[in-house]
């Protein structure tokens, strides 16, 4: 409706009531996790405003949050902002003392909660029970609604607290996330995309109004029957079917006079010679000039303070006196007001507003904010910092960010830390001695965060200035670090810590640190010889005493690079790095330590162990491990460990999920890739498969990263050797073969050695593959190296039946496939078992079926298309009739594609635009776009010419 004083608010609900409908069930069927997404404008908040009027949610209790553009270094503020307010409810509650962990956090509750239990010296672990409180709070509450808006400028740890949420959701909750899909972080996609089954599950996409509901919005406003289809029409094209567009161009064209009733309905008076853009700007600029200027002043001023302040504040920091300039701004409908606070009813508004104040005007109301917000409890430190910067006050401005990142750093909130500093050091003017100190914050805080910013300038900059020793020991070993995470020079890297290492005599564990660098096998012109010096020094310059975290991240690193090299003492090691820790990891440096131990005996074939302390290390926290970047460091690691393992049921879904999450973490992403790629290949996309591996192996080769390549490698080689492709994927794989073994990688590479040796005889080169065999056995003797046994057996294996020698390969292949299946690695061992049924159906054995069946069923069950189809053919060849309980998918299917996600990504692949993927489909070039992004996202292609080599062709074929 159009209201006397020019407010438009379409009284009912227009063109969602499907939305609606799906909205409402969802919440009912607790516990439930519902996503509203859609872009600016689209009516996000009013579909959820509509959901707390319908009678089905009257008994529910309404707890709701939102996020603001201007963050602040408190975190989990939305969560706060649902739940401050709420002792009366929780009076009488039967909390536990975990709960007593939020009395910083809500001190509004303090009366209600437990007492504060006792500090832990540990941040991660403060967190974790943190969000145990907050989940234990919310289920009091229930049966409840926990509504949390505008998620796309969430933090993280209001992020991981939604993850943890998700996983523990209480009985009677209800959660509702809306966000803008485009500015959405893949880690809050993530945390609804995988939820449990006993959780109702609901994802509504808004889209843009088309011509019939922007008619019918129109007349719902304008309160008439209908309004002309030539009005509705250039009302849809004006306003792109943004729901707040419509209401604003109406309430322009009223304001102008130019909408008027003509015979009964509504047209417009020349709205042809309006020059209004397809959006919301012009129309609220417009309807602002016009207001009286105290109305105007505290629209201003709300647009700078951009949050819901109490209204005296927001006069305050407009300057005006009495009410009436306020109660006109709220009039317009622009502003609106709930429980006391006043804010803009969109954001979108506020930004057209704020893009219309004179530069001179908006310094002016941007120092008055900052003063007025100081009062505020508890204090939004972020929001003073950033109101002194825009009021031109640098030295104001970068003590305030200093002191909200230090605030940041101190709840966790590393991320918010990072932003805040590398901000200042930006823009700031600072002097070196204070820029080093700052840099060496931004550093460490960096150090934790999901997708770590590019910092490597900044603390070059730093180091070009005369600088205190300690500050340029810790700012190099910084440097080396932020090199290491990015890998684009090994040597570099190796430099990096070198120069470290004289400047960090006061500070002996970051020395120690350092020193572990210098031992890492990153480089192939370093023998373990002259490397192992550096780890001993390490073991002994790391403090003996002191905070246990220090040293058990050191004694970690070194027994990660003994597990590499196939040094037994990386047993003792960890040994003693259990009993420091009790088993259970507290702090990031302990579960740093869990990690690379882990990490790397996974490659190393100690499945078991690896797998306890990469699952402690993650139940340490469950999501709030110390950071993100170590919760899906732990969760690819594990990811891992389940491929070799041969635990395989619901691996693909949980790749996809994490993939999503990787962001700009190289590392990690690459785990993933490469085990997407390695889940046994269709047979309809050998090629496809064959070209993404070669990819992989590739980039894992320029970052140095070759502990991670035996898998690809093996994978890529066992589909060349099938074909006459063997030669080609030699030479590809070439570079790698040979670093394994420059860097003394033996107990990593041997896991490819039988997969080598295949090649190698398929290409015809017999005596290289006998040669590769025996400086394997030879330089393994002695070590510990658990794949040495099965994988050099299955290489000898191969070297016997590749001449004929069956009886002697059948007994190599059993005793690979007894001894994979020890380690676990059940696939690995399905191969052996495959591979000697071959064999003895050569000598006429009978016991080549019931082998032969063991593998297929193996294949089976871990859904293995192209082993099962070749074991399969191998059986009709010497006449059985193996059948498949596979149901053979086609493509796309294998991938979990859709039909019309499979129809979208094919046609991108041919080269054709999301237009002309549009036309042809008879679809929105959005709707285009969303397929396309899911296809890509499921088939792990960063490109469309990925995309093609997926689909096993390429763009333009």
């Amino acid at each position: 409706m159009i209201t006397g004083t020019g407010r438009t608010v379409s009284p009912v609900l227009v063109a969602r009531e499907t939305e609606l409908d799906r909205l409402v069930a969802a919440v009912v069927a607790v516990p439930s996790v519902v996503v509203v997404e859609g872009e600016a404008g689209i009516g996000k908040t009013r579909l959820v405003a509509e959901l707390a009027t319908r009678p089905e949610v009257a008994g529910l209790r309404w707890l709701k949050g939102g996020c603001g553009q201007v963050r602040e270094p408190f975190p989990l503020g939305p969560v706060v902002e649902a739940l401050r307010g709420r002792a009366t409810e929780l009076s009488g509650a039967a909390l536990s003392p975990v709960t007593g962990a939020l009395r910083a956090l809500l001190p509004e509750l303090q009366d209600v909660l437990p007492q504060a239990p006792p500090s832990l010296e540990d941040r991660a672990a403060e967190l974790h029970r943190v969000l145990r409180g907050l989940v234990e709070v919310l289920a009091a509450l229930g049966p409840a609604v926990l509504v949390l808006e505008d998620l796309h400028w969430a933090d993280q740890q209001t992020v991981e607290f939604l993850a943890y949420l998700v996983r523990a959701l209480p009985a009677g909750l209800s959660v509702v996330l809306t966000y803008r899909g485009e500015e959405a972080d893949p880690a809050l996609r993530a945390v609804t995309t995988r939820p449990a089954d006993t959780i109702t599950s609901e994802h509504l996409v808004l889209r843009p109004l088309d011509m019939a509901g922007t008619r019918a919005l129109a007349a719902a406003i304008l309160q008439t029957q209908e309004v002309s289809a030539e009005f509705a029409e250039h009302l849809c094209a004006r306003s792109s079917g943004l729901p707040l567009a419509v209401q604003e161009l109406l309430a322009m064209l009223r304001t102008q006079g130019k909408l008027i009733r003509w015979k009964g309905g509504w047209a417009r008076r020349a709205l042809d010679e309006l020059d209004v853009p397809a959006g919301v700007r012009a129309p609220v600029q417009e309807r602002v000039g016009r207001m009286p200027a105290g109305a105007r002043a505290v629209t201003e001023a709300a647009a700078v303070l951009r949050l819901a302040v109490p209204a005296a504040m927001l006069v305050e920091v407009a300057g005006v006196s009495g009410t009436e300039a306020l109660d006109e701004a709220l009039d317009s409908g622009l502003l609106t007001e709930q429980g006391g606070l006043v804010a803009f009813r969109h954001v979108l508004a506020a930004e057209a507003v704020y893009e219309g104040v004179t530069l001179g005007r908006r310094q002016a109301l941007h120092a008055a904010a900052a003063v007025a917000i100081r009062t505020l409890r508890p204090t939004p430190l972020g929001q003073v910092a950033h109101h002194l910067r825009h009021a031109g006050r640098p030295d104001e401005w970068v003590a305030a960010a200093v002191a909200a990142a230090e605030h940041a750093v101190g709840l966790g909130n590393d991320a918010e830390a990072a932003r805040l500093l590398e901000e200042v050091l930006r823009h700031a003017g600072l002097d070196p001695v204070r820029r080093a100190e700052l840099t060496i914050r931004l550093g460490w805080a960096a150090t934790y965060t999901l997708r770590i910013p590019a910092i490597g300038e900044m603390l070059e900059e730093a180091l070009r200035h005369d600088l205190p020793r300690s500050l340029r020991g810790e700012l190099r070993i910084l440097l080396a670090l932020y090199l290491d995470t990015i890998r684009v020079d090994d040597l570099r890297v190796r430099q990096a810590f070198a120069d470290a290492i004289p400047d960090l005599v006061e500070l002996p564990e970051l020395a120690a640190w350092a020193m572990v660098g210098m031992g890492v096998p990153t480089t192939t012109d370093v023998p373990f010889a002259e490397r192992l010096p550096w780890l001993e020094r390490a073991l002994e310059t790391v403090p003996a005493d002191g905070e246990p975290g220090p040293r058990v991240f050191v004694l970690g690193k070194v027994a990660m690079i003994f597990v590499s090299s196939g040094d037994p003492r990386w047993w003792a090691l960890t040994e003693r790095i259990l009993e420091e820790t009790g088993g259970r990891p507290v702090g990031r440096r302990e579960v740093g330590a869990y990690r690379s131990i882990g990490g790397t005996a996974v490659d190393a074939g100690h499945h078991r162990v690896a797998t306890r302390l990469l699952e402690a290390a993650l139940d340490a926290g469950r999501g709030a491990s110390g950071s993100a970047r170590d919760d899906l460091t732990l969760r690819a690691s594990l990811a891992l460990a389940r491929y070799y393992g041969g635990a395989w049921d619901g691996l693909r879904e949980e790749l996809t999920e994490l993939r999503e999450q990787c962001g700009n973490r190289p590392h990690e992403r690459l785990h993933v890739d490469l085990i997407v790629a390695c889940l046994a290949p269709a047979p309809s996309r050998l090629d496809a498969a064959r070209v993404m591996l070669a990819g992989l192996i590739r980039d894992l080769r320029v970052r140095g990263d070759l502990d991670m390549a035996a898998a690809p490698v093996t994978t890529l080689l066992r589909l060349a050797s099938v074909g006459d492709g063997a030669g080609v994927a030699l030479a590809e794989t070439a570079d790698v073969v040979a670093g394994w073994e420059a860097r003394d990688l033996w107990p990593i590479g041997v896991r490819a050695v039988a997969a080598v040796t295949e090649a190698l005889l398929s290409a015809g080169r017999q005596p290289e593959a006998a040669e590769l065999v025996r400086r394997y056995e030879t330089r393994l003797r002695g070590m510990d190296a658990p794949l040495a046994v099965p994988a050099l057996a299955q290489a000898y294996g191969h070297l016997d039946a590749h001449t004929g020698r069956w009886a002697r390969a059948a007994d190599r292949y059993g005793e690979a496939a007894a001894a994979y299946a020890e380690l676990p690695a059940l696939y690995d061992a399905a191969q052996a078992v495959e591979q000697q049924a071959a064999c003895l159906f050569a000598l006429g054995d009978p016991g080549a079926g019931p082998a032969l069946t063991r593998a297929i069923e193996a294949y089976t069950r871990l859904e293995a298309r192209w082993d099962l189809d070749r074991a399969t053919q191998l059986g009709r060849r010497w006449g059985l009739r193996p059948t498949s309980r596979i149901r053979p998918g086609q493509d796309g299917e294998a991938e979990g594609l859709s039909a019309r996600q499979s129809q979208v990504a094919r046609l991108a692949a041919k080269g054709l635009t999301n237009q002309e993927i549009a036309r042809q489909m008879f679809l929105s070039p959005k709707t285009v776009d969303k397929h396309l992004g899911v296809a890509m996202r499921k088939l792990g292609a960063r490109s469309r010419t990925e995309l093609g080599r997926h689909l096993g062709g390429t763009p333009g074929s």
